[in-house]
C-alpha cells in the first residue's frame, strides 16, 4: 500500500510547536483534544465539529499504536496509526494532527499550551489529563456532551456479534 501522507496537517511535536507559535502571534485561539480515534464514527465527527467551533485552530493529539495497545489491549488499534492520522487530517474541522506515544498526552499539552482543552462527556473534569496545566496558564477545559450508544467499542461488539452470533 502506498504510504498515506497529509504532510501539511500531520506534524511532529516540534513542527506543531513552531506552527502553534505562528497562530498564537496572530491572536488565534488554539483548541486541543486527544484520543485513539480507532474507528471514526458519527460521535467523533460531532465532537470534532463542536470542538472546532470553540476556537480558530483544532489540534488532535492521536495515540500511537503503542499507546493504544497499552490502554486498550493487544487487539487494538484496529486501524494503524498512519491511517488514523491520515483520516483525522482529512476532516474539515481538524487543522493539525500529531502522534504521541505515552499513555497520556500530558507532556504534549504542557509543551503546546493550548488555550482550550476539550474532552468528551464521558470524562469528569477532575480526570482530564492536562486540565490543571491548561487552567494554570489561563486556558479553559471544556467537556462536550457525550452521545450515548455511539462508540468504537459498540461498533466492534456489533461486528463480533454479526460474525459469531453472540
Amino acid at each position: 500500500m502506498k504510504k498515506l501522507s497529509n504532510e501539511n496537517k500531520i506534524l511532529s511535536h516540534k513542527q506543531l510547536k513552531d506552527t502553534v507559535e505562528k497562530h498564537r502571534r496572530r491572536g488565534q485561539t488554539l483548541v486541543f483534544t486527544n484520543g485513539c480515534f480507532d474507528i471514526i464514527h458519527a460521535g467523533h465527527a460531532h465532537y470534532l465539529n463542536e470542538a472546532k467551533k470553540l476556537g480558530d485552530i483544532l489540534i488532535i493529539a492521536l495515540n500511537s499504536d503503542t499507546s493504544v495497545r497499552s490502554i486498550k489491549g493487544a487487539l487494538r488499534p484496529i486501524v494503524p496509526q498512519d491511517e488514523r492520522a491520515y483520516v483525522m487530517a482529512s476532516l474539515a474541522a481538524v487543522d493539525y494532527v500529531t502522534l504521541f506515544h505515552e499513555d497520556t498526552p500530558l507532556r504534549l499539552i504542557e509543551y503546546i499550551q493550548p488555550d482550550i482543552l476539550v474532552k468528551g462527556g464521558d470524562w469528569g473534569e477532575e480526570d482530564i489529563i492536562g486540565g490543571e496545566s491548561v487552567k494554570k496558564s489561563g486556558g479553559k477545559v471544556i467537556i462536550m456532551p457525550y452521545l450515548n450508544g455511539i462508540s468504537t467499542t459498540n461498533i466492534i461488539d456489533k461486528i463480533k456479534k454479526a460474525y459469531t452470533g453472540t
